[in-house]
């Protein structure tokens, strides 16, 4: 039963993960070519969403730490997240160049 629940918790993470680099990219996208919508929007609050997730826990996916509560030996996904932290800024300051530059 513990296993079938950190496969669980970890399909639900990966999804997270997946949405969530498809938002950055559809950000770094929207800046390129200036098309300034709900859906930019919409990337830009998931991000920031998930981010204030990963700050309120300590810097930790929740869902990282609840993976390990169930018996897992890593509950992690990924260790890119400073990367993605890096790469959501630079599209932000993009974005604010080219919407009021």
């Amino acid at each position: 039963m513990v296993n079938k629940q950190v496969f669980f918790i970890k399909l639900i993470h990966s999804t997270i993960f997946f949405i969530m680099v498809i938002c950055l990219f559809y950000i770094l996208y929207a800046t390129i070519i200036r098309k300034y919508d709900w859906i930019l929007l919409t990337a830009i609050v998931m991000i920031l969403i998930d981010g204030a997730s990963i700050a309120l826990n300590r810097w930790r996916c929740p869902l990282t730490t609840l993976a390990e509560k169930r018996g897992a030996a890593d509950g992690a996904i990924t260790h890119m997240f400073k990367f993605f932290i890096v790469l959501y800024v630079i599209e932000l300051v993009w974005l604010g160049i080219s919407y009021f530059g």
